[in-house]
C-alpha cells in the first residue's frame, strides 16, 4: 500500500512535465539557422566605408583581417601582434594553428588589411606578445567570441542588411566563396578553410547546386 501511494505522484509529476515539453516552443522557431549569407562586392565595400567614416579603427581591422584570413571566429580572436607580423612590419602571409582542427592554416594580408592592422596596432600601442584585439575590460583577455559577434551585427545592420542572415560565419564564408565563384578550384578553396576533407568544403561552400544547375543550362543538345 505504502508502495502504491508513493508511485502515483511520480506519475502525476512526470505527466506534467511531459505536458509542460511537449507546449515548450523550438528554440529556432522564427529564427535562420544554418549558414550565414557571405556578402558581397558591394556590401564589403558598403560597411568599410562606414566604418572607415565612423573611425572604428578596431573594428575596421577585424573586419578586414577577418576576411582576408578566412578564421573561425575563435582562431581570429585568440592572434596575438606577432602572428601578423614580422619585426616592425605587418606580414604579406601568416600561419596559425587552428583551434578546431590542430591543424596549420595559411592566409594572406592584402594592402587593405595591412594598412587597417598598422592603424589599429600603432593606435592601441600594441606590443609583439599582446593579443592583437584585447578586451576592453583587460588587456591580459583578448576579445570574446560575444564581442565579435556583435561587432558584425552593428556593420551589417549599419548598411541596412537584415543580421539575421549574417554573422561572424559570414566573414570566414565570404572570400572563399568569392574565390571559388572565380576559379571553380575547390581543392584550393579547401586549403584556404583548413578543411580536412574535400567533402566539407563543398558542403561549407552550399553552391555546388547552383553550379549543377548553370552547367546544365549552358550545354545544349
Amino acid at each position: 500500500m505504502l508502495w502504491t501511494i508513493l508511485y502515483i505522484p511520480s506519475v502525476e509529476v512526470h505527466a506534467m512535465n511531459a505536458s509542460e515539453t511537449s507546449t515548450r516552443e523550438p528554440w529556432n522557431k522564427g529564427k535562420l539557422v544554418g549558414q550565414k549569407t557571405p556578402f558581397r562586392i558591394k556590401d564589403i565595400w558598403a560597411i568599410r566605408v562606414r566604418l572607415q567614416l565612423a573611425e572604428k579603427v578596431r573594428d575596421l581591422a577585424i573586419f578586414e583581417l577577418a576576411i582576408d584570413s578566412k578564421l573561425r571566429a575563435c582562431d581570429l580572436v585568440a592572434l596575438r601582434v606577432r602572428d601578423v607580423t614580422h619585426g616592425d612590419h605587418i606580414s604579406s602571409r601568416a600561419t596559425i594553428m587552428q583551434k578546431k582542427t590542430k591543424r596549420p592554416v595559411q592566409f594572406e594580408i592584402t594592402d587593405q588589411t595591412h594598412n587597417a592592422l598598422k592603424t589599429w596596432i600603432l593606435c592601441a600601442k600594441l606590443r609583439n606578445d599582446d593579443y592583437l584585439f584585447p578586451s576592453r575590460s583587460s588587456r591580459k583577455d583578448h576579445l570574446s567570441t560575444r564581442q565579435y559577434a556583435r561587432i558584425v551585427k552593428d556593420s551589417v545592420t549599419s548598411i541596412g542588411l537584415d543580421p539575421s542572415a549574417y554573422g561572424t560565419h559570414t566573414l570566414r564564408r565570404t572570400k572563399a566563396t568569392l574565390i571559388y565563384r572565380r576559379t571553380k578550384n575547390l581543392r584550393a578553396v579547401q586549403l584556404l578553410l583548413g578543411h580536412t576533407k574535400l567533402e566539407s568544403t563543398v558542403r561549407y561552400l552550399g553552391i555546388e547546386v547552383d553550379d549543377a544547375l548553370e552547367m546544365a543550362e549552358q550545354t545544349e543538345v
